[in-house]
């Protein structure tokens, strides 16, 4: 084998080969341990620029994410407002401020105890707990909210969600404009982070609705515990 540019190159055939093997192997094996490394550790907010954001991955490796992407060691970035973000991790998700120094990553359900699922849900600068989730299959963004009696969706992400409203139990419900038109329904299923529920009440009301309220015929089946900004969800049953 021969590397160079053909005006000088040098033969590393026989025991030269090998050894460049070896480097090899071993530059690959530390990059392997440092995504280790970063993938565990701790996480930096270093750079806001527009619609994306610099992250600091274990103090050494740096990945500029847009809003919606995801890194190479599964940290995705949800969101960005002023000089803060919010990223999720394993269905955790996290807020970071630009100068606040590194945040340790904590966990995901494969970090809980066995048998154990849970989420993580860190407040917004409304005090409001927000997050991505899924219903029956499609994605919708779920509100924390322990006032709403059952979980309250929407007409259009009903409709992406597949559900069948017109065919549910037909009500009347108060709400902040008005009376609205609501179906009382079964969902299939409600995830949120590594909490998959099934069977559980929905209220699909006739308008759209900017969130879809996570109300407490989900949160009624989870072990509620708040720590600050935080709040820790743990399927009871």
């Amino acid at each position: 084998m021969q590397v160079g540019d053909g005006r000088g190159a040098a033969n590393v055939e026989g025991v030269s080969g090998c050894g460049i093997v070896r480097r090899v192997v071993s530059s690959l094996l530390a990059a392997l341990a440092l995504v280790g490394v970063a993938r565990a550790s701790d996480l930096d907010l270093v750079g806001v620029h527009g619609s994306k954001a610099a992250l600091m991955l274990g103090g050494s490796v740096i990945r500029t994410l847009a809003v919606g992407q995801r890194s190479p060691e599964g940290v995705r970035l949800v969101s960005i407002s002023g000089s803060s973000v919010v990223v999720e991790q394993g269905g955790i998700q996290q807020r970071l401020d630009l100068g606040g120094g590194p945040v340790r990553l904590r966990g995901g359900v494969a970090d809980a105890p066995a048998g154990a699922a849970l989420v993580i849900l860190t407040a917004d600068g409304r005090g409001h707990h927000v997050s991505q989730g899924r219903i029956n299959g499609a994605s919708v963004t779920f509100l924390v909210d322990t006032g709403a009696s059952m979980v309250s969706i929407g007409r259009a992400d009903a409709v992406r969600a597949g559900i069948d409203f017109a065919r549910g139990q037909r009500g009347r419900a108060q709400t902040a404009n008005g009376e609205v038109d609501v179906w009382r329904v079964k969902l299939d299923s409600v995830t949120l982070g590594g909490v998959s529920l099934t069977n559980v009440d929905g209220l699909v009301h006739e308008h759209d609705l900017p969130f879809v309220l996570l109300g407490r015929s989900f949160l009624n089946r989870m072990e509620m515990q708040s720590s600050g900004d935080r709040l820790i969800l743990r399927r009871r049953y």
